[in-house]
């Protein structure tokens, strides 16, 4: 039975959005461009705009689940198919060790031993442990839990706007004079991060009404209600710290310049409310994605093994949550958010490519026509090429890798196909 209407598609794509990032990202993009901020956001809403416009052509051809890795096999065929399935696990890693890390930036508020090593490390390793074991133990219970921090996302976040505007005013710095192109896209990397997470919510397509009406609707809808939502919050950052860019709570120390200690705290505990249910539901959702390439016989059996008891993919779930506890451990909140928006821009880019093969492939098709989709879709993937093109040795190494990976996944999955055959 398809139960999901397109205010409720709508409302899971915002829901797939709003994490860890805007709680976070407004210092990086203060120290990058200064004043200039509110500019950076709405051009990386623009370019975010051409890429889902791709989303939205290409998603409403199809009614059945598994979203980016669907699109890709079906336009590119398996190996990019397996390319895409890779890439698309290591942003749900990164995106999720990010949030964690700036989870327990947010808890420094009230325990400022948080953030060194030792506390860091119990902290990350408490958080995500509780989150692996209620997830192993049932499906239903982490899905209880995302559910219960969904509605809470969005309340902190409209206090603070409003209160900020009415008590802080508008107050815009001068852009920085030396930010230069370099500095410039940088700060478009990082908004990525905090605008990207929309493909999460095309995956379970096979519960849409309407694919056709439905997926552009929601996504549109979505990007206008972010877009409005990060450049306000941006803007009431900006003109309560004087030094935005030194803050590493600039959301919840922005808030105890017009509210109060108490009002910092209390966005503080939005900010880790609205990170612990993005956790959450990365827990019920990510590990799906190596359970469904292992069931599909893309992925070694054992990721697609079922507890006896619960009835959960465990060993996809314990290998994603232990993937996610090392690379959160290693990593800060910046470094796996500009690894999960350059690893996001590779599949938006085939997801841009994919447009002009389906147009060729499939005239006819029952879809959403985007207007100027071919245009769009060469723009889309320009603006994914020169914002990878800002990333570092690290990054590029460990996207590598995860390619490699991927290439020696479809070996292994050539050659076992042949020995079957034979």
């Amino acid at each position: 039975m398809r139960a999901i209407g397109r205010w409720t598609l709508a409302a899971l794509v915002l829901n797939s959005i709003i994490g860890s990032g805007i709680f976070g990202i407004p210092s990086d993009v203060a120290r990058l461009v200064g004043g200039a901020g509110p500019i950076a956001y709405l051009i990386a809403a623009a370019g975010i705009g051409l890429i889902m416009g791709c989303f939205a052509e290409v998603g409403s051809q199809f009614g059945a689940a598994g979203g980016p890795y669907l699109y890709a096999r079906v336009a590119y065929g398996r190996f990019m198919g397996l390319q895409m399935g890779w890439l698309a696990l290591l942003v749900r890693l990164t995106s999720a060790a990010a949030n964690a890390n700036l989870f327990v930036v947010y808890l420094g508020q009230f325990y400022p031993a948080a953030t060194t090593p030792l506390p860091r490390a119990a902290l990350l390793t408490a958080l995500l442990g509780l989150l692996l074991v209620i997830n192993l133990r049932g499906v239903r219970g982490g899905a209880r839990l995302s559910n219960l921090f969904m509605a809470a996302k969005l309340l902190p976040l409209a206090l603070f706007i409003f209160a900020g505007l009415a008590l802080a005013g508008i107050q815009i710095p001068a852009p920085r004079a030396d930010a230069g192109l370099g500095a410039w896209l940088t700060a478009l990397l990082a908004l990525v991060f905090a605008y990207g997470g929309f493909e999460a919510a095309l995956i379970p397509m096979a519960e849409v009404q309407r694919p056709r009406r439905d997926t552009p609707f929601a996504l549109f809808v979505a990007l206008a209600s972010c877009a409005l939502l990060y450049t306000a919050v941006h803007v009431v950052v900006m003109s309560a710290l004087p030094e935005p860019a030194s803050s590493p709570r600039p959301v919840a120390d922005a808030a105890r310049v017009f509210l109060g200690a108490g009002g910092a705290a209390l966005i503080a505990i939005g900010a880790m409310i609205s990170m612990a249910g993005y956790l959450s539901g990365q827990f019920v959702s990510a590990p799906r994605l190596p359970y469904a390439l292992a069931q599909e016989g893309d992925f070694p059996a054992p990721f697609g093994a079922v507890h006896r008891r619960f009835r959960t993919p465990h060993i996809a779930i314990l290998v994603y949550g232990l993937t996610v506890w090392a690379l959160a451990l290693y990593g800060s909140f910046i470094w796996n958010a500009i690894l999960s928006a350059v690893a996001r821009l590779f599949t938006y880019a085939l997801v841009c490519g994919a447009l002009l093969i389906l147009r060729r492939r499939r005239p006819q098709a029952d879809a959403y026509r985007l207007p100027a989709g071919p245009l769009v879709s060469v723009l889309g993937i320009a603006f994914s090429a020169a914002l990878v093109a800002t990333m570092g040795a690290q990054e590029l190494a460990i996207v590598t890798a995860t390619v490699l990976v991927a290439l020696a996944n479809w070996l292994w999955v050539r050659r076992r196909a042949a020995r079957s055959a034979a």
